[in-house]
């Protein structure tokens, strides 16, 4: 393995331009820096990033946890991180949590140990003082689809309660008042801000909460599927159904065709997401637009500014406003 110096002699110039080129810590003459990086090739260095990580104390990496690997909502979130940190040349380190307290904790200290610079945290389980004080120690943490009222210009969130009021009100506004709810787990604090949402449209319209109406999921298909069957076996009337996120309308749009209905004819539906797919199925979903991969990527742009000193970059607001995006899954009744 050649070593720093061999580069050095090879190209003609000091170790320490060698060193400028390898870390960007310093302007060097382009020419400079063509020809260091061409003995580089020739030699077949490679850079010890542990060695330039210490001498620049920056890893170039930043951290991010998530619930799951799998799904399309959790895709699109690496997705728009990863595309904004590759193209400033910063490599993204991932881990997940599986919903569970200690994994979300474990998850955050490995990312630490491995010395990253900044962490994008969609964390569901820890409480916020214990995210807080991470950021009171220094670590710089942007949050996602979560906000803590003493770390608002470091999170990045969605209107969950707008969001599930504007699909339930406008399903009320199609004539709809007999409707039924499919809540995501009640453990996380975006199923229950979209609960509150979907009781507080029913309140504004002077419709009673009716809990026979009320199936707690689990944010996935099977969870959809398993809560129709629930709601149509309970012989409560209803007409329409508000999904807590779009993977749990698939699964309802299912069960309600495997039992000879049909949507929106018989059961409207409506989502929570605006995922991909919601487009393509028949029929198209009716759902709350959640811009995720858009939300990830101004977490990535952020922590460039804020920890990597890149300029020019536009900063977005912290809070995103929901809106419905209307597609053939609802049928006025009026």
């Amino acid at each position: 393995m050649p070593t720093i110096k061999e580069v050095s002699e090879h190209a003609g110039v000091s170790q320490a331009t060698v060193s400028r080129v390898m870390n960007g810590t310093a302007k060097v003459v382009e020419e400079t820096r063509q020809k260091v990086l061409a003995s580089m090739k020739e030699l077949g260095y490679r850079p010890n990033a542990h060695a330039q990580s210490l001498a620049s104390n920056r890893s170039n990496s930043v951290g991010l946890l998530i619930s799951e690997f799998d799904g399309p909502f959790y895709g699109a979130l690496m997705a728009g991180a990863e595309e904004v940190l590759r193209d400033a040349k910063k490599r993204i380190l991932i881990s997940a949590s599986h919903g569970d307290k200690k994994l979300e904790e474990e998850a955050i200290e490995f990312l630490l140990s491995c010395r990253c610079d900044a962490l994008i945290l969609h964390a569901e389980t820890l409480p916020d003082e214990y995210l807080i004080e991470q950021a009171n120690q220094g670590t710089h943490v942007i949050l996602i689809n979560r906000n803590i009222e003493q770390m608002e210009q470091q999170c990045l969130y969605i209107d969950n309660e707008q969001g599930a009021f504007l699909a339930t009100d406008y399903l009320i506004k199609q004539g709809h008042s007999n409707i039924a709810y499919i809540a995501g787990p009640q453990w996380k604090h975006d199923a229950r801000e979209r609960f509150w949402g979907y009781q507080q449209a029913l309140g504004k319209n002077n419709i009673g909460l009716k809990l026979n109406l009320v199936v707690e999921g689990n944010f996935r298909e099977d969870g959809g599927v398993a809560a129709v069957k629930k709601l149509l076996a309970s012989g409560e009337p209803f007409t329409a159904i508000v999904c807590g996120n779009d993977q749990t309308a698939y699964g309802a749009i299912s069960a309600i065709e495997e039992a000879g209905l049909s949507v929106p004819e018989d059961i409207s539906v409506v989502g929570f997401d605006d995922l991909p797919y919601s487009n393509l199925i028949k029929p198209r979903l009716t759902t709350v637009h959640f811009p995720i991969r858009q939300m990830a990527a101004e977490a990535a742009r952020r922590i460039l500014t804020d920890v990597y000193n890149e300029k020019g970059l536009e900063i977005q607001p912290s809070r995103v406003e929901a809106h419905l995006v209307e597609r053939d899954s609802v049928k006025q009744i009026m």
